[in-house]
């Protein structure tokens, strides 16, 4: 029985013991009502004392609110006045104490403008930064339409239209774009193809970013009701300047094809997802590259290619420039009578606004 109660003796004072040092480790808020919060203050920001607590999760308190506060380790603090120091917070009646290495500074809850924690940035900085983000943020938009025919011993008509808007930021893009190509020679319809999509990419770290992007359409000449390809994955610049960048990307997609002969069988899988992307300035004019290859996973064998490359050449209105290229079409597993391979050349008239 001795035993036993000297047993249950050590293991209260354990506990207590305990106890009293995670009491000790945490960082204290005090009320006007009276109420102490004991948890671990992660920053004050627009009058607003964030507090983290074992027993009740992330906690706000107006700050207006709050008469006292002391933290366990040091932290960085922002005046009203501006001043800015590192070191610990305690409470020493209706003032704070801020010790740090250059010494100890006196003031009141309601002068601290931002605190935040070691290893942290300034709530302040952080804001101008996004902000700056911000004011960067514009729209940019562009349509291209050309048009060629002939006459006499043969009879060609052909039309092409595009459009592009793309939100750019020096952390993300957002792009939405459409086209239509319809050709006709000597009545026979050697053309008709429509697209639309979107892409986003999100730069998260340095050269590195993750994408997410979708596209559909339909192409009557390779009897296509609808297809649509949705790709995510992740990205990295091989190169990545000012006016010339690089990106190759790696992901998995879901592929779709309609075909509208029942002779032919519909695809729906899921697989891969490659593609690489070049634009390089030089001047006013540019050159872009853009390629795609989707296998699927049921049958590696049965994938997709596109690819287009042009040369864009400014003109006297810098607003409107010319575009010379080539786009290929190829699709591993065609549908019945079709070729695997459909290639254009184009030249475009371009007008860009923002």
């Amino acid at each position: 029985m001795i035993l036993i109660y000297y047993t249950r003796r050590l293991l209260s004072l354990t506990l207590a013991f305990l106890l009293g040092i995670s009491l000790l480790q945490a960082d204290v808020v005090e009320t006007k009502n009276g109420a102490r919060i004991v948890g671990q203050v992660t920053k004050i920001e627009d009058g607003k004392i964030f507090v983290t607590t074992d027993y009740a999760g992330d906690l706000v308190i107006k700050q207006s609110e709050v008469v006292g506060m002391s933290t366990d380790a040091p932290i960085f603090v922002r005046l009203a006045s501006g001043t800015t120091l590192q070191g610990t917070v305690a409470s020493e009646g209706e003032s704070i104490k801020i010790a740090g290495e250059d010494g100890v500074l006196s003031t009141r809850v309601e002068k601290v403008a931002a605190l935040w924690a070691a290893g942290e940035e300034d709530p302040q900085v952080v804001a101008l930064r996004k902000k700056a983000a911000a004011l960067e943020r514009h729209w940019t938009y562009e349509v291209a339409v050309d048009a060629n025919g002939k006459s006499g011993n043969k009879s060609q008509l052909g039309t092409a239209f595009s459009a592009r808007a793309t939100l750019k930021t020096p952390v993300d893009t957002l792009q939405f774009y459409t086209s239509y190509d319809r050709q006709d020679s000597d009545g026979v319809k050697s053309a008709d193809q429509l697209k639309s999509g979107a892409d986003y990419q999100n730069n998260f770290s340095g050269r590195k970013s993750w994408y997410v992007r979708d596209e559909l359409g339909f192409d009557r000449v390779k009897d296509i009701d609808l297809y649509n390809v949705a790709g995510a994955g992740l990205g990295y610049d091989f190169i990545k300047e000012a006016k010339r960048t690089l990106t190759g990307r790696a992901g998995i997609s879901f592929r779709y094809e309609g075909y509208k002969n029942v002779a032919t069988d519909d695809v729906k899988s899921a697989g891969l997802d490659f593609g690489l992307n070049h634009e390089w300035e030089f001047g006013d004019a540019k050159l872009v590259n853009r390629l795609a290859y989707v296998p699927a996973f049921e049958d590696f064998g049965n994938y997709t290619i596109k690819h287009e490359s042009f040369y864009e050449l400014p003109l006297s209105n810098p607003s409107w420039k010319l575009r010379l290229g080539l786009s290929n079409d190829f699709n591993s597993q065609p549908g019945l009578g079709v070729e695997e391979l459909d290639t254009s050349y184009f030249t475009r008239l371009v007008l860009n606004w923002k």
